[in-house]
């Protein structure tokens, strides 16, 4: 579970409320117009901003005041932060152990997240000679070995054409299933939200306008701003 209670931050000339709760092992969507705060959200949640005031809270534990590397939280970005210069698995192992000080378990670990991710035959490669969905694999694989129970997702499919986004959505969805993590994603994509996600938040101006179960918020017509920012996908896209 992850609670957001009466959390204030403020950027540039926006002043951000959010007051909201992302139920354990639940996969969200988090949807919007750009520059609404979405990304912030997933930073507060993180710890890469801190709030003015409130408080953040995952499972009982109040992580307001922790960095982000003691909060049991991992982030994917759309830029998926692969080495270059080093090979998969290595990038992979990074997640254990910066230093790359690993035991017998932690490369048996880095393995199984490896054929997990559909990369066991890629792993001795450099990024460069991967495709876009592949670095991704890597950046999910190396969520995997860090085993944390909330997944933060900020665009991380945005570069990739449908069938490759639903492919990588798949892949998340099995992982949060299988492992019962709170899942919480940004994306400007509202059909990637209806196939993945069980809950949606419509976010806009700092604030948390609605957050329901997806088929339901698709559905509704009284959520202020909505239906101008779905604009045509309300009836071609469901």
């Amino acid at each position: 579970m992850i609670r957001l209670a009466d959390v204030t931050f403020r950027y540039e000339d926006m002043e951000m409320y959010f007051d909201a709760v992302f139920t354990a092992a639940s996969f969200t969507a988090i949807i919007g117009p750009s520059g609404g705060g979405k990304s912030t959200l997933l930073n507060l949640i993180a710890g890469f901003e801190v709030p003015q005031s409130g408080r953040v809270l995952i499972g009982t534990q109040d992580v307001t005041a922790l960095p982000p590397d003691q909060r049991p939280v991992n982030m994917i970005f759309q830029d998926n932060n692969v080495f270059g210069h080093l090979d998969v698995w290595t990038n992979v192992a990074l997640g254990i152990s910066p230093r790359l000080a690993l035991s017998a378990e932690d490369r048996e670990r880095i393995d199984t997240a490896l054929a997990d991710v559909g990369l066991v035959s890629f792993k001795q490669r450099k990024p460069d000679e991967l495709s876009g969905g592949e670095r991704q694999r890597v950046a999910v694989a190396r969520a995997l070995v860090r085993d944390r129970p909330v997944l933060l997702l900020d665009e991380p499919f945005a570069a990739l054409g449908p069938a490759l986004r639903r492919d990588m959505l798949d892949l998340v969805t099995a992982m949060q299933k299988a492992r019962r993590l709170t899942v919480v994603m940004v994306s400007h994509q509202p059909e990637d939200a209806q196939y993945a996600a069980s809950h949606t938040a419509y976010l806009e101006a700092g604030r948390i306008v609605a957050l329901r179960p997806t088929a339901e918020l698709f559905a509704a017509t009284d959520i202020p701003g909505l239906a101008a920012y779905l604009g045509d996908w309300r009836s071609i896209g469901q």
